[in-house]
């Protein structure tokens, strides 16, 4: 005991604003885990969660209550997402704002100790020049050492609480899962999904028979080529018959000879 307080008289001033920073920052965030936890809702199956939505009276814990203000009165589609919209505002809007709380405590934890840092480079400076002879190694080792544990304190508050901050995140996004499951649910329930749904899926051999009908076609005409009539798509596409070539080589041939 009597190390650590030693330890902590050490790293000067800056010890002080660490320990309460310290006590704010877990403080926060064990409070919003707890609350993440006591939020969360059941994970069951699928068959599970689908009998919840048929029946809101049968669900457990949370579920029953959304599933309950969600249905109550539903009229539209448009109606049933805004009131999800309005669940994900209660529960994740609170989540959101503290996680970004607690990040902030977390990024001012050891910015705190590069400020020790400084404090204790400077007082090491100070010592060496105004003193002299065996009290400046008593100086600079005091100006050393209130540096390196002002750092060492902001970085050992920190680094556990990254850990705990990616755990409320992961959580949160479950939650977030299992909301949009939900909603997912209750549309199919009141078949509001199928409304909203295209006649034809992209790659639907029935999409795919509309949009050849309704392309435009070439145009046809048709010629003699020497061999009966076959249909020609374009205009020159007659050069193509050896007849018609040389039939109209000769006729350019006699009017060159003609003039």
């Amino acid at each position: 005991m009597d190390e650590i307080i030693r330890i902590w008289l050490s790293g000067g001033w800056v010890m002080v604003p660490l320990f309460a920073l310290a006590v704010l920052l877990y403080a926060q965030a064990f409070g919003l885990m707890l609350y993440v936890r006591r939020n969360a809702l059941s994970a069951e199956g699928e068959a599970q969660m689908w009998n919840w939505v048929a029946s809101p009276e049968k669900a457990e814990g949370q579920i029953r209550g959304i599933l309950e203000y969600t249905q109550a009165s539903a009229g539209s589609a448009d109606q049933i997402r805004q009131r999800f919209h309005e669940v994900r505002i209660n529960l994740l809007e609170l989540i959101d704002r503290r996680t970004r709380f607690v990040g902030t405590l977390v990024a001012a934890a050891p910015l705190t100790g590069l400020l020790g840092t400084v404090i204790g480079m400077l007082s090491t400076f100070a010592g060496i020049s105004m003193s002299g002879g065996a009290e400046t190694a008593g100086v600079t080792a005091a100006g050393i050492s209130e540096a390196l544990v002002t750092t060492q304190t902001g970085l050992t508050i920190a680094l556990p609480a990254l850990f705990v901050v990616m755990v409320i995140r992961r959580r949160r996004d479950a939650l977030d899962a299992q909301l949009a499951r939900l909603e997912s649910l209750t549309l199919n329930h009141f078949n509001f999904a199928s409304a909203d749904a295209t006649p034809f899926a992209v790659d639907s051999p029935a999409r795919e028979a509309e949009e050849t009908r309704d392309a435009p076609q070439p145009s046809v005409r048709r010629g003699r080529t020497g061999r009966g009539d076959q249909p020609v798509a374009h205009d020159r596409l007659h050069l193509h018959s050896p007849d018609l070539f040389h039939r109209d080589h000769g006729l350019r041939r006699r009017k060159r000879v003609a003039s």
